[in-house]
This record gives structure tokens, sequence and C-alpha cells, in this order.
């Protein structure tokens, strides 16, 4: 399989888990979250301050229906991730080695 058809598929099932798998997980607070509430430390929580934002607690603002606002907030995470990882990708891909970057045992190019 071509890596591009390799990604592509990567990115459709990815994309299907976050938007519509995501809404069956399990509500049920995982490890850290479980102690945290049996050591009475989550008592002494306070509002995050980017509690008022677009993506905040796994749903989209201003979206009333909770099965589309997970799925959206899924797909946007997976699309804002896949957007930078390829950004990255791209940069590292395209920087042109130097001479600094070659091994010092390795012959020098003669011309």
């Amino acid at each position: 399989m071509r890596t591009r058809n390799l990604l592509i598929t990567l990115l459709a099932v990815s994309l299907l888990f976050a938007g519509v798998v995501s809404y069956y997980a399990s509500s049920s607070p995982d490890g850290l979250e479980k102690v945290s509430e049996d050591q009475g430390i989550s008592q002494q929580a306070r509002e995050h301050t980017m509690s008022d934002s677009p993506l905040a607690d796994y749903g989209v603002k201003g979206v009333d229906n909770p099965r589309l606002s997970t799925g959206l907030a899924g797909v946007i995470g997976v699309g804002v991730t896949f957007v930078a990882a390829s950004a990255l990708i791209l940069v590292v891909r395209r920087r042109k080695p130097t001479d600094a970057d070659a091994p010092a045992d390795a012959p020098a190019d003669v011309q």
C-alpha cells in the first residue's frame, strides 16, 4: 500500500472514531480523576481560565445536541492534529542537509 493511501485510510478511520465512536466512550472518571475525588483534591479545584473556550469539556460550544457536539469536537481535534503534524513533517522534510549533518566518517562529495 502506498504511503498516501495509508495516510488517507488512517485519517478516515480517525475521523470515524472521533466523530461517531467517541460519543460512546465511558463517562466514568479516569484513574487520576477518581483518585482526586477519593482523596478530596477535586474539591479544591477551581474553574479553568479556558473553560469558556469553543471546545471545552469535549464538546462544541453552541451545539445543543450532545452527540453532534462531541462528534464535532472530535473531528475538529483530529483535523487540527493532522494539519499540525503535516506542517511539521513538511518543514522537517524540506530542510536541506548541511555539512554539519553529515557523519564524520562519511566521504566528502567529490566533483
